[in-house]
């Protein structure tokens, strides 16, 4: 498995997204545009980040 952290940062509103998009965008954590947040480098963390690309940026992987 991956170590470390990777930092998210949501950059689009969440209004015309899915069910299952907003359900992702709970389980990472962010609600509000702007919303930092700093999560471990899983496998699963990444899986829910590829569902949402389009509405997050990766600042910073450890």
């Amino acid at each position: 498995m991956s170590a470390g952290t990777i930092t998210i940062k949501l950059k689009k509103s969440l209004v015309s997204t899915t069910v299952k998009q907003k359900a992702n965008a709970a389980g990472l954590g962010v609600k509000k545009i702007g919303d930092l947040r700093t999560l471990e480098n899983t496998p699963s963390v990444r899986g829910m980040i590829k569902k949402m690309i389009n509405f997050i940026d990766i600042i910073e992987e450890k």
